[in-house]
Formats: C-alpha cells, sequence, structure tokens
C-alpha cells in the first residue's frame, strides 16, 4: 500500500511510534500523523499549587498510554521547594516512577534524569522533573525536546500564559487545564480521525472536516490577465535583467 502513490491521497497511520515513523519513513504519499507524544506541564512560579498538583496528576496519571500523556514535569525553581514534595506525594500513590534533575534530587528523592529521559515517550507510569530558571527556560526546553504535541503551562500570570501559548511550538498549547483535554471529541470535532504534529494544514486533533484541501474555481467571460494591470497602475510583463548578479 504504501508504494501505491499514484492511487492514495492521504495515509492517517494509528498505532505505536515505531509504527508511525516506519509508515512516514518508507512511502511518498503524504501522511498526516505524529511520531511521539512527548507532552510536557511548566509549573510557573505565580501559581496555586494544589491546582498545579491536580494538573500535573491528571495529565501524567489519568491515562498514561496515550499521546497526550505528560512525559516531562518543568518545575520553576522559585516554587520548586513549596511544590515538588506535594506532586511526589501525589504521584507515588499512583505508583509513578519519578526521575528528576539534580536540582530536583536535592529537594526530593528520585532516580537521576539523563539526557535521554528529557526525549522519550514513556506511556507508562514513569515521569521525569526538571527544575528550571524560569519562564524562558521552560519554553526552551519544550521546543528543544518536545514533539510539537501539547504543552500546558499553570500559572496565574497572565501575560507569562499569553507568552507561553505564543512562543511554545506545538499544536496543541494550553493554560491551567491537563494536557489530556487534547483530544478531537473534546474540542467537537466528532471523532477523531487522526493527530497531526505537522507545520501546514492541519494540526493537532483532526476530525473529518480537518481532512479537507481547496480546491479553487474561477468563472469568466473570456477575461484574460494581459487586461488588468498591477497595483502601480501598471500591466505586468517580464524584463530580461543584462546586470550580472553579484551574488
Amino acid at each position: 500500500m504504501l508504494k501505491l502513490d499514484e492511487y492514495i491521497d492521504l495515509i492517517v497511520p494509528r498505532g505505536s511510534n515505531e509504527f508511525v515513523r516506519y509508515i512516514m519513513d518508507n512511502t511518498r504519499i503524504s501522511v498526516m500523523g505524529h511520531a511521539d507524544g512527548i507532552c510536557h506541564v511548566y509549573v510557573d512560579g505565580d501559581t496555586d499549587v494544589d491546582m498545579a498538583v491536580n494538573v500535573a496528576v491528571d495529565s501524567k496519571c489519568q491515562y498514561p498510554a496515550v499521546c497526550n500523556a505528560m512525559e516531562t514535569l518543568l518545575v520553576d525553581e522559585a516554587i520548586a521547594a513549596a511544590f515538588l514534595g506535594k506532586v511526589r506525594d501525589a504521584l507515588l500513590e499512583r505508583n509513578v516512577e519519578i526521575r528528576g534533575c539534580d536540582k530536583t534530587a536535592d529537594i526530593i528523592e528520585c532516580k537521576p534524569a539523563t539526557e535521554e529521559d528529557w526525549s522519550t515517550e514513556y506511556l507508562d507510569y514513569i515521569l521525569s522533573i526538571r527544575v528550571v530558571n524560569g519562564i524562558d527556560e521552560a519554553i526552551e526546553h519544550i521546543n528543544k525536546y518536545g514533539s510539537g504535541h501539547t504543552d500546558a503551562i499553570v500559572t496565574q500570570d497572565k501575560d507569562k500564559a499569553s507568552m507561553f501559548s505564543s512562543l511554545v511550538d506545538s499544536g496543541d498549547v494550553f493554560v491551567n487545564c491537563s494536557t489530556r483535554f487534547s483530544d478531537g471529541f473534546r474540542y467537537g470535532l466528532g471523532a477523531e480521525v487522526g493527530i497531526s504534529t505537522n507545520k501546514i494544514h492541519a494540526r493537532g486533533p483532526v476530525g473529518l472536516e480537518g481532512l479537507l484541501i481547496y480546491k479553487w474555481h474561477l468563472v469568466g467571460d473570456g477575461h484574460i490577465v494581459a487586461d488588468y494591470a498591477g497595483v502601480d497602475g501598471k500591466k505586468f510583463k517580464h524584463s530580461k535583467i543584462d546586470k550580472e548578479s553579484s551574488l
């Protein structure tokens, strides 16, 4: 099927990371899909701790084996001491294995996180935690290690919420809510046909309408382009440029 590009316009693969990546790497047919779901929650220093704990736990534990579950928790160092202990207790109640950076390990007991952890989609009760120096470092981390799927910020600062929403390069960016809301049915799109982390056309959860493309119809009465002037009032024309390029 992957070789039938003359007959098939689009493939929407649903399945494991390995399956989707194989499809993307082995066909000339357009593919609407996502290979990874490395989602983040960033807990800002200006936030309600209890709300942040609830959002983080739901993002990780409500259903960990799906692409919109959180895999990395980023915590502003300004709130780390007050937040990490509470979220650790809530996660351990649900048997979540915690892997943390050095700063995290200074505050709570956890396994050491490696560089590989930041780019790993666990799809399991495993979570990596990193303490960052504010929102700029959080955004930088997400855009470096994330997969463009879903990322969330928990904050009471509207300016930071707006900044995060604008600068995080993902199909779904949330403020003060769980990453698990990233779903076509919950968006009101009907049955979710697929999820796209592509940078053009449909992005994020996609329903049937999101599969549609454009087809332009123009009806004239003998109109020709030569009759129409350009913006400056002059008619368009091609002119040969004799000057040699300086490049």
